[in-house]
């Protein structure tokens, strides 16, 4: 009873045709009939600033397509959009505005919130950081002992991690980009595991590193022990070469480490300059920061400032189409998000599997993961009630043709999910070997383009008949198809097209949450195991030495808490080989 008493709450006249129609009609219908109208598919292509869109594999018609655009009009889809862009506190949780568009917007645009011009604070951001980045890179800023600043190391974890290494992975090779990588290096310190700090510094050169600390509080556990293990990483070595003096050390850390925070007090005490802290706000998520300081920074010293304002520079291109395009079948971001509610709420679909056919995207799917699981993996709508539906939906992915060998057999013949192949039809590199009947990169796209085919209309028995396939394996090889996928067709991966990649996933993840009447944008599901995990840092502080019992002293858990970390208490007390100490 609660159940549909939710669903009328939610649905409106719009989602409950939706339902009736797909219940009726579309589940009954398969792919291979829907794809065999040419006009329907034709009519399921965008394009927008070299962008391709087909959805046509999706289970949808012109009938769904209309009561999609009403449940649009419903849910007053187009007025959020507005509010987000305009700066109103959409994040009603935490009373925020929600204004990542804002940081690539152009110098000359104005977001005015509570009075103020927030576009020209970002700007002096941008200009602050153009600066130091070309000074780095030129020699001269240099580190403590003279030399070059060739190395970063980016110290933070989620939203000051994912969407940086991702930008990193997809441009470093770029063309025009990979000069202006030469003889640099990145690299992320984002677990607290000790084994990340040894991959993260493992071969740099102390003296030629820069270590760039992302926390907007500066109090985050993980981030603040990595940092302070990197800062005795930088004076260990040092300390090594002579510099033992107390001023010496500090002028040591203040060469080597800057901050994108907005704890100058703590910053200041950590050793770090104050003109080397660069800020951001409270109104930017961190699952949406890459385009603040906390992307921009790493990967304008790496990558060049340049490149970064041209990843800019496409986000801004989706954000204006996603603003200003007003018919559904042309807007992409929102086409997205209107499908993306569709196989979840509508079809139950309750997983999607992002598929880049590129290699350089390897790090896109666990930052999508992130942006979208994080800000829609919500239960409670708008005016506090419980939402019955699935909301959230599942991500993960691989790159082509990779996840083929890996996950793909599930996809066509184990249970449901929606794909999402996104592809380029110029490669970053070209390879192409005399005697083979394409190049390398033809070989990846024509599984590109087969993917969804198969996906979509599987294989028949008559077909396999028809082959004079074994009676006994029939059941075994045939597919049944009829599961939806949607491609995405670039140009080529450049910084610009990465910056658009961006800025439709970004957008696509509102669409779904204004959809879901949840609050996208707060994260309290992120704090409950880090307020447990206080209690489980104080039992581990009191048992450093080995003793017959563990001292649990008037800490509470539960009997199969208490059992484990008796158990990894012992495991600890083992004397084991130190391969380095800090």
């Amino acid at each position: 009873e609660m159940c549909i008493r939710d669903r009328v709450r939610m649905e409106g006249d719009a989602l409950g045709a939706i339902r009736r129609q797909y219940a009726e009609v579309l589940s009954k219908t398969h792919l291979r009939t829907l794809l065999g109208d040419e006009n329907r598919n034709a009519s399921m292509i965008v394009e927008a600033d070299g962008i391709v869109l087909d959805y046509s594999r999706q289970k949808l018609n012109a009938e769904t397509l209309s009561e999609l655009q009403r449940l649009v009009e419903e849910r007053k889809i187009f007025e959020r959009i507005e509010g987000m862009f305009r700066g109103d506190k959409i994040n009603f949780t935490e009373g925020r505005s929600v204004l990542h568009v804002a940081l690539r917007a152009e110098t000359g645009d104005r977001i005015v919130v509570e009075g103020h011009d927030v576009v020209a604070d970002v700007h002096d951001v941008l200009h602050k950081i153009e600066a130091f980045s070309k000074q780095v890179r030129s020699g001269d800023i240099k580190g403590h002992s003279g030399k070059a600043l060739r190395n970063v190391v980016s110290i933070g974890i989620g939203g000051s991690y994912l969407g940086i290494e991702f930008v990193y992975e997809a441009l470093r090779h770029a063309p025009q980009v990979s000069d202006r990588v030469q003889g640099r290096v990145l690299r992320f310190l984002a677990n607290v595991d000790p084994a990340d700090f040894y991959r993260a510094t493992e071969g740099l050169d102390p003296e030629e590193t820069l270590v760039i600390i992302i926390s907007k509080t500066f109090t985050t556990a993980e981030t603040m022990l990595n940092a302070k293990t990197v800062r005795e990483w930088l004076l260990s070595h040092y300390r090594g070469k002579g510099v033992t003096e107390a001023d010496q050390q500090n002028a040591v850390l203040a060469a080597h480490i800057a901050a994108v925070s907005t704890n100058l007090e703590a910053t200041k005490s950590f050793g770090i300059n104050t003109s080397r802290v660069f800020g951001f706000w409270d109104w930017v998520g961190g699952r949406f920061s890459v385009c603040s300081a906390v992307g921009v920074l790493p990967l304008s010293l790496v990558l060049g400032y340049e490149t970064v304002a041209e990843f800019l520079s496409g986000a801004r291109a989706i954000d204006r189409h996603f603003l200003q395009t007003r018919k559904l079948t042309q807007n992409i971001p929102l086409l997205l998000g209107l499908i993306g509610f569709y196989n979840n709420g509508v079809q139950g679909i309750p997983a999607r599997a992002i598929l880049p056919y590129s290699q350089a995207l390897l790090r896109f799917p666990a930052h999508i993961q992130q942006l979208d699981m994080e800000s829609n993996g919500k239960r409670v709508a708008h005016d506090g009630h419980i939402i019955t539906d699935n909301t959230g939906v599942l991500n993960f992915g691989e790159p082509g043709t990779n996840g083929q060998h890996s996950f793909y057999q599930l996809l066509h013949q184990g249970r449901v999910v929606a794909a999402e192949f996104i592809g380029y039809a110029r490669p970053q590199k070209a390879v192409s070997l005399e005697g083979e009947q394409v190049s390398n990169h033809d070989e990846l796209m024509s599984n590109f383009f087969a993917q969804p085919d198969a996906l979509a209309l599987g294989k028949t028995r008559e077909q396999l008949v028809a082959e004079k396939c074994p009676e006994a394996l029939i059941p075994h090889k045939e597919f049944p198809g009829d599961r939806p996928s949607l491609s995405l067709l670039f140009d080529q991966l450049t910084p610009y097209t990465a910056g658009q990649l961006l800025a439709i996933y970004e957008h696509r993840t509102a669409v779904e949450g204004f959809l879901w009447d949840i609050n996208s944008f707060d994260q309290f599901g992120v704090e409950l195991g880090k307020v447990l995990a206080k209690d489980v840092r104080g039992f581990l502080a009191n048992n450093q030495a080995a003793a017959a019992q563990p001292n649990f002293g008037n800490l509470s858990f539960n009997s199969s808490t208490r059992a484990l970390l008796t158990k990894s208490v012992s495991y600890t007390h083992l004397t084991l080989p130190t391969i380095y100490s800090v």
